[in-house]
């Protein structure tokens, strides 16, 4: 299943650019499901329709409200945080009850669950892994995201937690694993560590899956801009933050642009503004291979699916997959200069928001606000870092053998 991450940032028309090319999908003859993470007017306005807000799922395990109906070919969805925090937290509480019962503490009832700050960004990714769950029910997936920024956070958050679990609870630890039935009759109750691993296992598995849904080969990301000197910057932070997340852009939505004929001087010079910076944003994508689509002002804001066909013929997909990001290559200078360079993409990024740490066998990147912990390739674990220069939007980073690991050669 094709799966396309819409986001911008705030206030360029995420939600609009996600529903026409949905539309745009279903018109095709897709079966297109759209997701959507905004709580507001927006998504009901843009569709015409009323999504439900409320629900656990639509009785086929989606942590969001049942799908509506919005167009032939397209259904539509919000995601339902109130909902899958409470799932959550009651499970929780299910698996735990040997731990509150030993501890004298009282479980909370459902009725006492409000959902937490942090609860939405969860409920999203788990909705993302749901709809990939069943596989013929849609043939694309429409996910409208969150602002840039949180966007790129949140992607790269589930390989975050599954390296928090593997810290706190690493699973070669479990050898006493026999032991716990013994215990357990000793002290009368189940041990609580079987249950917590338990549990850290299940949790693995599920961000191992999602993780393998972000890195699909279907998987890309739809930037929306209105271009502008701010939009100019975001996404240049954003584009180093994707791709140190290994995400690929299909695409970039120019958003709401403004006719250049305007005989009103105030929007004409706002109109050269934007086309000015909308001429920078094709130079620095278009080299890159990325499509570039261009999307009009409509003069308002847009309202049911006479407004939202206006958009869709451009809001079209690329007619061919954008192929798989070049993997980070150890180029071999040895021979010429003592030396092994790990080349890392990192477009847009800039040498002032770069940092590098070395740490055992890990290397920290951090690109502007975002970062990556990345495990060194096998043959850098014996080696020192010597240094790191950013050329043409690579990261490249320099390793000399340490001589008490690396094999000596005749």
């Amino acid at each position: 299943m094709r799966t396309v991450l819409v986001t911008g940032p705030g206030g360029a028309g995420r939600t609009t650019v996600a529903a026409a090319t949905a539309l745009a999908a279903a018109r095709a003859g897709r079966r297109t499901l759209l997701l959507t993470s905004d709580r507001g007017p927006a998504p009901d306005a843009v569709l015409g329709t009323t999504l439900p807000t409320e629900g656990a799922d639509d009785g086929r395990g989606g942590p969001w409200a049942p799908p509506v109906s919005a167009a032939p070919g397209l259904w539509a969805a919000r995601v339902a945080p109130a909902a899958h925090f409470r799932a959550l937290a009651g499970e929780l509480q299910e698996r735990g009850t040997s731990v509150f019962d030993l501890l004298g503490a009282t479980p909370l009832d459902p009725e006492e669950l409000t959902e937490l700050p942090g609860a939405e960004p969860l409920a999203l990714l788990a909705a993302l892994r749901a709809a990939h769950t069943e596989p013929d029910r849609w043939d694309l997936l429409v996910v409208d995201m969150p602002p840039l920024l949180e966007t790129v956070a949140l992607l790269g958050l589930p390989e975050q937690l599954g390296r928090y679990l593997r810290r706190l609870l690493p699973p070669e630890r479990q050898a006493a694993r026999a032991l716990r039935p013994m215990l357990a009759q000793l002290a009368g109750v189940p041990m609580p560590a079987q249950r917590l691993y338990e549990t850290a296992e299940r949790f693995q598995r599920e961000l191992t899956a999602l993780r393998d849904v972000l890195d699909a080969p279907g998987t890309t990301v739809r930037l929306v801009a209105e271009p502008g000197p701010q939009a100019l910057a975001a996404l240049r932070a954003a584009r180093a933050g994707l791709a140190l997340q290994g995400c690929r852009i299909d695409s970039l939505v120019a958003n709401r642009l403004l006719p250049e004929d305007s005989t009103d001087p105030w929007l004409a010079a706002l109109a050269a503004e934007r086309r000015g910076a909308h001429k920078t944003l094709c130079d620095e994508f278009l080299a890159d291979g990325v499509t570039v689509r261009e999307l009009p002002h409509l003069g308002r804001a847009p309202q049911g699916l006479a407004d939202l066909e206006l958009l869709a013929a451009r809001a079209t997909l690329p007619t061919t997959d954008r192929p798989p990001a070049e993997p980070w290559t150890v180029e071999d200078r040895l021979a010429a200069d003592g030396m092994l360079i790990w080349r890392i993409p990192l477009p847009g990024a800039t040498r002032e928001g770069l940092g590098l740490v070395r740490r055992g066998d890990e290397l920290v990147v951090s690109a502007g606000p975002f970062r990556r912990v990345l495990t060194l390739p096998s043959a850098l674990r014996r080696c020192g870092v010597a240094g790191a220069g950013l050329h043409d939007g690579e990261l490249c980073v320099r390793f000399v053998p340490d001589p008490g690991l690396w094999p000596r050669t005749s």
